[in-house]
């Protein structure tokens, strides 16, 4: 009988004696690539100076990142289905080591951009295989559990990175922040090479679908730069409407073929399970929430409160911390009493702490921000853990790596979308209320976060969607 091509691995990914190791170097990874992006978003002045370019320009070392991480996360998850999740994930080690490094050495913001574009390759690679790997590594009784626990090293690297990357840049220069990333990596790349078990191929071999990667890759691209640079461009201009336009003629060619096609580089089969296509789009709410405080609220802090940049970060690191504590125990939690619960409150509770950022105005206490920042990491804590499980076991085993892509395609366009829906709400309540004086930037910031609001309460409901919980694990 054809089979097709299919990943399996050995009696040890669903055996009782569970091989801890394998989370090492992928927690390692986790917290890499959440700490690198958040030290270099709080260095950026330094790069302005030190390597004497303008702001406009050495923005392009975050967005250079964000574009191509964004547009090879499908890509590269399929070829791990069709290659084995353990190359992909220590290729893409390797390469995420040498680009810091490259980085590090970089002798101009050209340099320095083309090297972040090549360590985002990596970085790709990194995302779209390593919940792959750890949902084939362990059996559905721990899935919840190990899927906390890398969610929790992600937390603790967007925490720790731009303190730890004001005391590299301080003391050892802007450059460490990067060569950093060389010794740890080599470490965790070390680790995966020994202990993640090898995937063995079985069956036919499948072709890659060359031509939708790259449509997909096409579409996204401009698709994420229109989002990215369009309140800057203006949202009404040519150029951002064209990169709009563009982007939907190539994304609806992309969807067109992978129906057509027998082995896709997307099975659009997978978003007719219910559990997959609700789990996707939650998460996709969930990041256009999450990032749309991210954006905001600075201005509120600094610009509104008056609050030095230091005093800021501290208030800010209220949610990284509160989502680090309750991402494994809420993780823990789903593999006993299901996904549907725990998703469905993350989702409510967030958005109850997205209401109470949105009551913020000129007299509020840092209290109450501290507590409303608090009660948006306590949801999105509870959340993700039990979603991510969800959404990687309602795919099949030889589609692992697919559904890890649209796992990391939904952080990062919900990462996208949150930045400039809020941005465009923020800048177009300012322009309406400039007359107010300096009660406009508080009408701005509140519009802003109930614009955030809805998508949050959107997010319940389609929790709410994904059907009955699942039954208790034995």
């Amino acid at each position: 009988m054809k089979t097709d091509r299919a990943l399996t691995q050995d009696a040890r990914p669903v055996a009782d004696a569970v091989n801890w190791i394998v989370l090492a170097p992928i927690g390692v990874g986790a917290f890499m690539s959440a700490l690198d992006s958040s030290i270099v978003n709080t260095i950026l002045p330094v790069l302005t100076h030190r390597l004497h370019a303008d702001i406009a320009t050495i923005e392009w070392v975050v967005t250079v990142y964000l574009l191509v991480v964004s547009s090879l996360l499908l890509s590269v998850g399929r070829w791990g289905d069709l290659h084995g999740q353990k190359k992909v994930y220590c290729i893409g080690f390797s390469i995420f080591v040498a680009s810091s490094a490259l980085c590090g050495m970089a002798p101009s913001a050209l340099a320095l951009i083309a090297s972040r574009g090549l360590q985002a390759v990596g970085a790709s690679m990194l995302f779209a295989s390593a919940p792959a790997i750890l949902t084939a590594n362990f059996p559905a009784r721990r899935r919840g559990q190990v899927l906390g626990l890398q969610a929790l090293m992600t937390y603790l690297g967007l925490t720790v990175g731009p303190l730890l990357g004001g005391w590299l840049t301080t003391h050892l220069g802007w450059r460490s922040v990067f060569l950093v990333n060389v010794p740890v990596g080599l470490t965790a790349l070390a680790l995966a090479i020994r202990y993640v078990p090898a995937d063995r191929l079985v069956g036919r071999p499948k072709r890659f679908d060359a031509a939708g990667a790259a449509l997909f890759m096409a579409g996204l691209v401009a698709l994420m730069l229109a989002l990215n640079q369009g309140s800057k461009w203006g949202w009404t201009s040519a150029p951002v409407l064209g990169l709009f336009g563009f982007s939907a003629i190539t994304l609806g060619a992309f969807l067109r073929l992978e129906g057509r096609l027998a082995e896709p580089m997307l099975d659009l089969s997978l978003f007719r399970t219910r559990l997959f296509s609700a789990a996707a789009a939650t998460a996709l709410l969930n990041y256009v929430t999450l990032y749309s405080v991210l954006f905001v609220l600075p201005f509120y802090l600094i610009q509104g409160r008056g609050y030095s940049p230091a005093y800021a970060g501290a208030l800010l690191t209220a949610q990284p911390v509160v989502m680090a504590i309750t991402a494994p125990l809420s993780g823990l939690a789903s593999d006993y009493i299901g996904t549907r619960i725990p998703s469905t409150l993350g989702m409510a509770i967030m958005a109850a702490g997205i209401w109470m950022l949105s009551r913020l105005d000129a007299l509020s206490t840092p209290h109450a921000v501290v507590a409303a920042l608090a009660a948006t990491g306590l949801g999105t804590g509870i959340f993700v853990s039990p979603n991510n499980s969800a959404l990687m076991g309602s795919a099949p085993r030889d589609r692992q790596g697919i559904a890890s892509g649209v796992l990391a395609t939904a952080r990062n366009v919900g990462m996208v979308l949150g930045v400039g829906m809020a941005g465009a709400v923020f800048t177009s309540t300012q322009a309406h209320w400039r007359s107010g004086g300096p009660s406009a930037l508080f009408h701005s910031v509140q519009a802003a976060f109930m614009a955030a609001f809805c998508a949050a309460a959107l997010g319940v409901l389609t929790a709410l969607a994904r059907g009955r919980p699942a039954p208790r694990a034995v």
